[in-house]
């Protein structure tokens, strides 16, 4: 009879670890994402690594280009994991559009609290 509060606390602790592990990538990903959307370049590579901060301002005002519009008419950003790749850890996220059109798949590589990459396809 006692197992059961046991098992629902444990789940509650697991839960919780991976909200705060989703929390974290969430927050560097809607920081990358309001820099596309106001066309703001140092915020968008302050948290980068060096090889992100090569990103030249005519490569990121190419992105702002292609997505602004979609991006200011509305979205909303879906968590769907996270992969370890050449000691990065890179969490994939699904953009959905109020306009109706097709989704997009982001990818945001972190290593040491530094952003490595961060692609939108």
């Amino acid at each position: 009879m006692k197992l059961l509060p046991i098992l629902c606390a444990l789940a509650l602790c697991v839960s919780s670890a991976s909200a705060a592990g989703v929390h974290a990538g969430s927050e560097v990903a809607d920081k990358l994402i309001k820099a596309l959307v106001h066309d703001d370049y140092a915020s968008f590579v302050a948290d980068g690594d060096a090889a992100f901060k090569g990103l030249t301002k005519e490569q990121f005002e190419g992105a702002v280009k292609q997505l602004s519009a979609r991006l200011k008419s509305g979205y909303e950003v879906t968590w769907l994991g996270e992969l370890k790749q050449k000691g990065f850890t890179v969490s994939l996220w699904k953009l959905t559009f109020k306009d109706g059109g097709d989704d997009l798949l982001g990818t945001l590589s972190l290593k040491d609290g530094k952003v490595g990459g961060f692609w939108i396809k």
